[in-house]
């Protein structure tokens, strides 16, 4: 059963969500030759100050991009 984690910065909506978990299930089906039902995406939203990149927090780095950030 793959089980792929997607971990991006908080504020995408349900439906960016639901395309992206599509779009694995489909490409990981193709590739593996998996059964959709087996494929399992789980989303971990995470604020940009909750993240480092180079010892600098994202929410100092940068603003948040339009829809929903990086």
């Amino acid at each position: 059963m793959p089980t792929i984690r997607v971990e991006l910065f908080e504020g995408r909506t349900i439906e960016q969500k639901r395309a992206l978990a599509a779009a694995l299930t489909e490409a990981t089906v193709r590739t593996l030759g998996s059964k959709p039902e087996a494929v399992e995406v789980l989303f971990y939203d995470i604020a940009r100050h909750d993240w480092a990149v180079g010892g600098k927090l994202q929410s100092d780095d940068q603003p948040p991009a339009p829809g929903g950030g990086a």
